[in-house]
């Protein structure tokens, strides 16, 4: 059987190394029953269903027929590094690095920086519908996070709010 679309066939393959990744690391916790349900439950059902969906990607890969092959271009390197050092900032804006002194921002700070660097992804940077979606975001995360979760996080810059 020869790979009749590659890009089917390797996202069907990390969806399979993800979903098994997730099972087995659910293995460390209490499963439980379907009736009673421990901590290990969910992540290992949904380990095994990614793999399972993997699998079946990996089957249309070799069995379906493509035109090219879809074939797997080149790495978009430049929104994979805003992506990722967006998600990253994110997490410095929010617990800051004690180590090296750098404060927590909080969390609307790290909306805004969050939003700001992964819309830099795209092809259109438009300055003006990035900040009403930041904007937008940050009152979302701050109702459904702080108000209605009641969840213990900084909120604004420490620097602020002592």
């Amino acid at each position: 059987m020869r790979i009749k679309s590659q890009k089917d066939f390797f996202a069907g393959l990390m969806f399979m190394a993800l979903g098994v990744a997730f099972a087995w690391g659910a293995t460390n916790y209490t499963v439980g029953t379907g009736a009673r349900m421990g901590p290990g439950y969910f992540p290992l059902m949904l380990g095994v269903l990614l793999a399972i969906i993997g699998a079946a990607v990996v089957f249309e890969a070799m069995v379906v027929e493509t035109e090219d092959g879809e074939k797997i271009g080149a790495w978009a390197w430049q929104p994979l590094v805003y992506i990722i050092g967006a998600n990253v900032l994110f997490g410095v804006c929010l617990g800051g690095i004690p180590k090296i002194g750098v404060p927590a921002l909080g969390l609307i700070v790290g909306i805004y920086v969050l939003t700001f660097v992964a819309a830099k992804a795209g092809n259109e940077f438009k300055l003006k519908e990035v900040f009403f979606l930041a904007t937008f975001l940050a009152i979302l995360s701050y109702v459904a996070f702080v108000v209605l979760l009641k969840l213990q996080f900084p909120v604004w810059p420490s620097f602020i709010t002592r």
